[in-house]
């Protein structure tokens, strides 16, 4: 027998019954029910039930072990009374009687987290005995999620002639819109290697080397804030390219590999099929993001000609100024002033005056008492007698104020009925947008109208490749440097700000999953692009000289993407944070508690490198 295990703790069932067997794993529980010992006895692969009573010669031993011991058992394979299975587990028709206990790996000391149950922990209590918390059932679970996805992914690219290839870890450094992390070098004192930010200029490089569709699951390395969506330090990412493409090529590419994904891994939930295509302007304006929920149906309109000459001054006002609008989020079903004025607090709580808002109810008697001047008796009289038929109305300090033939007005351009109502911000877009944004997610969540089953795609497409800073008037690049304009030379002649680049993003559910472009890979158009932001010819080939003098001979036309890969399991596991799907993560801090990271080196170590640390204030 081996000298560990003949079945894993998932295996044993009622054919095994009679059988001599040998198991090892970590003690899940033990129960003692007056003197008879259970034991669940779990592996990464199941859990097996353990019995052990005063008839068995280690019996004394089995009284000793305590949860997370790690042990190896011989018994027998016993078959469970029918009232006793337990049909949630593989192995519920039988448990194993012990005769023999080897004890692998003891706990010293008490747990500083308990594998077993539900209970909460502290993140960094969790992050610091990571191995333990990886222990818990929801954990082993995400992580076979993660190694089943990637598994999958690679499948499918290779059944498309993509061909994996690894590009260097350690590089020049490169700007990408994130710092990088510097690695000095021993032999060249002063200078310093960079961890690549992303694959990209080797990338676009093997397409240069004659290679027509690359592929990696390649590791990638950012110095950034931390948030729930978003590793501090590195992350991984599905990172393809393909030579002779257009846009579209690409997302017929990486389309049925991501819909083959979710299906396969996604619990059930319903896979859009059709991916709608969204110029950037449009999801600002519709959803408040380039990263929208679509399985929210509320979309956002500029409703600014109600509002122009109007009864609200803080509107009229505000539309006299350039370059400002007023838009409306509907919100079906939202009609009560209870939920209005919830909203109303939400908009104070992320930083604005206010939100203002209409809802449309049917007339009270009240209200037609006072718009008439006659008492609510009298109203009722005549609602009897047939002379008045109650209607409509609009309600909330906005409706008073515009009067109602532009609250009408409104209504019938958003759609809306009586139940229903509508929130309004104004202002130049940008300084609102986001907010709006995330109302709207609010307002779905909370009138249940976001569907919770479904994953919802859509390519985002028409990034602007240029933005002016308000205060200096410099124009600079606000996307990818890299995309090739739409129109290419021609359009650079005309308005910087009005030049589209073929740059796509794709949304689900309200991440970015996938982010790409169409390469610029004509060197004369690029040093226009970059002398258009201030960057001469001199700055753009040293800060991409290998890649711009390999555009030089025989660069075909490229393109490509990159799909977050601990986003689209955090999706599938329908986590909230991305630390859930990766198996080491550092804290919101960027430290690495398990592993006491970032460290300080040794006086040897920054002597050979030439280095001195300056302490900060």
């Amino acid at each position: 027998m081996h000298a560990y295990r003949s079945h894993t703790c998932a295996e044993l069932n009622a054919s095994n019954v009679g059988d001599k067997v040998r198991l090892a794993g970590w003690v899940h529980r033990v129960r003692d029910h007056g003197g008879v010992l259970f034991i669940d006895l779990r592996d990464h692969y199941g859990m097996t039930q353990l019995l052990c009573d005063p008839d068995s010669p280690v019996f004394a031993d089995v009284e000793k072990v305590r949860s997370e011991w790690c042990i190896r058992i011989d018994g027998e394979v016993k078959a469970r009374d029918e009232s006793l299975v337990n049909t949630k587990i593989p192995t519920g028709e039988v448990e194993v009687f012990v005769r023999d206990l080897e004890v692998l790996g003891d706990v010293k000391g008490d747990l500083p987290l308990q594998v077993f149950g539900d209970q909460e922990y502290p993140e960094e209590t969790r992050l610091r005995y990571r191995y333990l918390d990886l222990r818990r059932e929801k954990m082993q679970k995400n992580m076979k999620l993660r190694s089943d996805v990637v598994t999958s992914i690679r499948k499918r690219m290779w059944d498309q002639n993509f061909r994996e290839f690894q590009t260097p870890i350690i590089t020049a450094s490169s700007p990408e819109g994130a710092r990088d992390f510097l690695v000095p070098s021993r032999l060249h004192p002063g200078k310093f290697y960079a961890l690549p930010q992303a694959p990209q200029q080797f990338k676009q490089l093997l397409m240069v080397s004659g290679f027509d569709k690359y592929f990696q699951i390649a590791p990638c390395f950012r110095d950034e804030d931390p948030r729930a969506d978003r590793s501090p330090t590195d992350f991984y990412q599905l990172d393809l390219e393909m030579s002779f493409v257009e846009q579209q090529d690409v997302f017929d590419a990486i389309q049925p590999v991501l819909t083959g994904v979710f299906e396969e891994f996604g619990g059930g939930r319903k896979v859009d099929q059709t991916w709608e295509q969204i110029s950037y302007k449009d999801a600002a304006l519709w959803y408040g993001s380039d990263k929208p929920d679509l399985r929210n149906p509320i979309k956002m309109q500029v409703v600014s000609e109600h509002f122009a000459g109007s009864g609200f001054a803080i509107f009229a006002k505000l539309l006299e100024q350039d370059g400002t609008e007023i838009r409306a989020i509907p919100a079906p079903t939202g009609g009560s002033r209870k939920f209005c004025d919830r909203m109303n607090a939400y908009a104070q709580k992320e930083g604005l005056p206010g939100m203002g808002y209409i809802f449309w109810r049917k007339q009270s008697p009240d209200s037609i008492a006072q718009e008439r001047g006659i008492t609510v008796k009298e109203v009722n009289a005549l609602i009897k007698s047939g002379e008045i038929v109650l209607g409509n109305e609009a309600a909330g300090p906005l409706a008073k104020n515009i009067g109602p033939e532009r609250t009408e007005a409104i209504r019938q351009q958003l759609g809306l009925e009586v139940g229903d109502a509508a929130f309004f911000l104004g202002g130049k877009p940008k300084a609102f947008e986001g907010v709006a944004g995330r109302a709207r997610n609010v307002i779905g969540e909370e009138l249940g109208l976001t569907d919770k089953n479904r994953f919802a795609f859509a390519w985002i497409v028409d990034f602007p490749i240029y933005e002016q800073d308000e205060e200096t008037g410099k124009i600079d690049f606000e996307h990818n440097p890299f995309s090739m304009p739409q129109g290419g030379m021609e359009a650079l002649q005309g308005d910087p700000l009005s030049v589209l680049g073929y740059q796509y993003d794709l949304a689900c559910n309200g991440y970015e999953l996938v982010s790409g472009a169409v390469r610029n890979h004509k060197p004369e158009i690029m040093f226009k692009a970059f002398e258009i932001a201030g960057y001469g010819e001199d700055e753009v080939r040293k800060r991409f000289g290998g890649m711009v003098n390999a555009f030089q001979y025989g660069a075909p036309p490229h393109g490509g993407c990159a799909a977050g890969i601990d986003r689209i399991v955090m999706l599938l596991a329908d986590e909230a944070n991305i630390r859930e799907v990766i198996l080491f993560p550092m804290n919101q801090r960027a430290e690495d508690l398990m592993m006491n990271a970032p460290s300080d080196p040794t006086s040897d170590q920054l002597m050979e490198l030439g280095l001195r640390v300056i302490p900060q204030d």
